[in-house]
């Protein structure tokens, strides 16, 4: 089992797209996923949940998940990534609890919480106010119909979550110590060099190459690269041709 901690606190990622299998990780920021077509299998911990269009699936921060595709059929979701502050009320419940089945099902889902789902995409991020208020909309109206339980129960006692467990709370002070660089900053540089690589030595997309390198946007992928470079990935590419 390969795991990986990501630290997504410092933005809100928003996209909509096919969903693909990814392995087992987890990170400090609440995700909600909402399938709008086709079917996605949602894992947490060792159990694995069925979602059908329009159910949500609600991951707690610090939870480890993961995500399979069984079905050949067209498939689309919208994956929404936050910081728990931003939460409001719901932080301290978000801190310590953990839905005992996070999939919430269509048929109890009010229609308000699809049109804030897509609304939030629709924003574009950039009213963080509006995004707040289309989140805490979401939370109010899952949180009831599920089951809370302590985090602590949620996944296995095995010793491979522990560990994990640990990691995701020291990672950032012993890497930093270790490597006088954030764990962000280290992360961010190698996702970039393969970025840079499939950028020079393939035709594909950059929204594909955004997404391949570990950016969960083209926005978060454009900003983090001209920091670096100085240049944003097509005028990068633009260069590479003349």
């Amino acid at each position: 089992m390969h795991l990986t901690y990501e630290n997504t606190n410092e933005e809100i990622i928003a996209v909509k797209r096919k969903p693909r299998h990814q392995p087992p990780h987890l990170h400090n920021a609440m995700e909600i996923v909402c399938v709008t077509k086709g079917t996605l299998e949602l894992g947490v911990g060792q159990e694995l949940y069925h979602m059908e269009t329009g159910d949500i699936g609600v991951v707690f921060p610090d939870v480890i998940h993961h995500y399979q595709v069984f079905s050949s059929e067209v498939n689309e979701a919208v994956f929404i990534n936050a910081p728990q502050m931003i939460f409001g009320r719901f932080e301290n419940v978000l801190r310590n609890n953990a839905p005992q089945y996070p999939v919430v099902k269509s048929d109890v889902i009010p229609d308000e919480v699809y049109r804030a789902v897509e609304s939030i995409v629709d924003t574009g991020l950039n009213d963080i106010w509006v995004v707040q208020a289309y989140l805490q909309i979401i939370l109010a109206r899952c949180i009831p119909v599920m089951k809370l339980v302590e985090k602590s129960k949620i996944g296995s006692d095995d010793i491979i979550y522990r560990t994990v467990s640990y990691i995701s709370a020291n990672l950032s002070r012993l890497f930093s110590k270790t490597f006088h660089s954030s764990f962000n900053q280290y992360v961010n540089e190698a996702r970039l060099g393969y970025a840079c690589q499939r950028i020079e030595t393939t035709d594909d997309t950059l929204t594909e190459i955004s997404m391949d390198s570990g950016f969960g946007s083209l926005r978060t992928f454009n900003r983090v690269f001209k920091e670096k470079y100085r240049l944003t990935p097509s005028e990068y590419r633009n260069k590479l041709q003349i």
